[in-house]
């Protein structure tokens, strides 16, 4: 399995929502901070894309998906309004899921949230605020086929509607993904952009394959074919964490998996990701997750 497959396959949304809208006229939606992945896709229309801490507005055409991956409020209008409706209000009167503002139908616009927990952190602290896609390029052909197949299901509900629109949502939400990992330059920081690294490709490649083997920086080095100095500069100016450090993150992740999906003990589970003693991996634990394993369970599992 490759590197983007490893991550995405141990994400599981905890919770996960869809929605439509419809509206026509001028009008403006003011909406909260999104907690977990918002995910949007224009089916019909055009509209304006605003989110806090940007500073130019987004343009969406009839095909273009987004997705907004940080805790930062957004609104959505016609022309750039200042003033807003606030979308609790606006959603409180939706029908089938699908809210209308205004007489006419000029944009129809589907998404859906997804909620993940702190197993998450490696990949959404490496995506920027927001993440478009034009339906004009050619890779979006995956996206367009999803986008017909929403809006069906979406049109005239069939029996396992909702575990449809969940799956097809979910393969935007790779294909998304995919792309922008594709499409990332040479300065960009963080673990997707340093798969297209040749040189730390091959590293984090291993390193997802054997999370338990005791790696040291030589080792490490040597898959890059670097020195080891340069690997160590290397490593934290592409990905962002020293190497040491990226290896107990991803060690970590695997970790609150386990203690959510296996009855495993904590001190089997440590050894299965090469901690030779108890301590060392609930300290290793609690410097990523601030919390012990033992805690972590607890909350996550209470009964």
């Amino acid at each position: 399995m490759d590197t983007l497959s490893d991550v995405l396959a141990l994400l599981k949304s905890h919770r996960s929502t869809f929605a439509g809208l419809k509206a026509g006229g001028t009008w403006a939606i003011n909406f909260a901070a999104p907690d977990g992945i918002k995910f949007n896709a224009v089916v019909e229309g055009s509209c304006w894309l605003e989110v806090e801490g940007l500073a130019v507005p987004i343009r969406l055409y009839e095909g273009d998906c987004f997705l907004l991956t940080q805790a930062r409020p957004w609104r959505l209008s016609s022309n750039l309004s200042p003033e807003g409706l606030d979308a609790r209000e606006v959603y409180a009167d939706a029908v089938g899921g699908i809210a209308t503002v205004g007489a006419t139908v000029d944009l129809f616009l589907i998404g859906g949230r997804f909620i993940y927990g702190d197993d998450a952190r490696l990949l959404l602290d490496s995506l920027p605020p927001v993440l478009r896609v034009s339906a004009n390029s050619e890779q979006a052909a995956v996206l367009r086929w999803c986008l017909d197949r929403l809006a069906r299901e979406y049109a005239s509900p069939l029996q396992g509607a909702a575990l449809m629109t969940e799956h097809l949502a979910q393969m935007m939400l790779v294909q998304i993904l995919r792309l922008y990992q594709s499409s990332i330059g040479a300065h960009t920081t963080g673990w997707l952009g340093a798969l297209n690294d040749p040189r730390l490709a091959p590293v984090l490649r291993e390193i997802h394959a054997a999370p338990a083997r005791r790696w040291t920086l030589s080792e490490m080095a040597g898959l890059a074919s670097q020195s080891r100095s340069t690997f160590a500069l290397h490593f934290k100016q592409r990905v962002g964490l020293a190497p040491q450090e990226y290896l107990t993150r991803w060690r970590m992740h695997l970790a609150v998996q386990a203690l959510k999906a296996s009855d495993n003990s904590v001190s089997t589970i440590g050894q299965s990701l090469g901690y030779q003693s108890d301590s060392a991996f609930s300290n290793a634990f609690k410097r990523v997750m601030a919390c012990s394993p033992r805690e972590y369970r607890e909350r996550t599992n209470p009964t």
